[in-house]
């Protein structure tokens, strides 16, 4: 299989990867093996058309892109951010919008607006470091959490949390609020250093194309 005749796609499983085959698809790139949901393939190719896919979890995909293993990747932008791969960020798709913010019970505004030291549990703590140290230039002490970072305030382990926000309902009922706006998130397209330059006229093609429907 000659590697360099083919585009290769990591894409996000499950809705992100569903929204960006109907892209695709819009732009005439197609993968009548991937529309098989019980297969359990993991790599799928349209050897007419020269392209092939594989599912990956989201953090893993810039990682994927950096070493070349994909030419082009889907994830959300909280994902690269958070990775901090090398890799070109193409495309906003439009889709799977939602904000990265820092959380917490109304009282911590103060703590935030005297730039107090402070504890921020996060899943993505190199997006909080990066906020706190480089942009507020507070000094704050990071707890990674993996599971509901919600409860980080509400039994005592940190004063705000920096979580993604959709419709802000679970931090209401938790009594928290979106204390400070990061950045806004939704999916993104990347592509590897390297492809887009070896590769440049298919995927310029490729991103031209996306475009006429974003």
């Amino acid at each position: 299989m000659n590697e360099d005749k083919y585009l290769t796609f990591a894409l996000t499983k499950g809705r992100l990867a569903e929204k960006t085959m109907e892209l695709l698809e819009n732009a005439g790139i197609v993968c009548r093996e991937m529309e098989d949901k019980k297969s359990r393939k993991l790599i799928f190719v349209n050897e007419e058309q020269k392209v092939r896919f594989f599912l990956a979890k989201g953090p893993d995909v810039p990682t994927y892109v950096e070493y070349g293993v994909a030419d082009i990747g889907v994830t959300g932008r909280d994902t690269i951010l958070e990775e901090g791969r090398r890799a070109f960020e193409v495309l906003d798709l439009g889709f799977g919008k939602c904000r990265m913010c820092v959380c917490g019970p109304s009282s911590a505004k103060e703590l935030l607006l005297h730039h107090e030291r402070i504890r921020v549990a996060s899943k993505y703590p190199n997006i909080a470091r990066d906020y706190f140290h480089n942009k507020k230039f507070q000094t704050v002490d990071i707890i990674k959490l993996n599971g509901s970072v919600e409860l980080g305030p509400i039994v005592g382990l940190s004063d705000v949390i920096v979580d993604i926000v959709e419709t802000g309902s679970t931090l209401r009922e938790n009594g928290l609020e979106v204390l400070e706006e990061i950045c806004p998130l939704s999916a993104r397209m990347i592509v590897n250093q390297v492809s887009m330059r070896l590769k440049n006229e298919r995927i310029r093609e490729l991103i031209h194309s996306l475009e006429g429907q974003l």
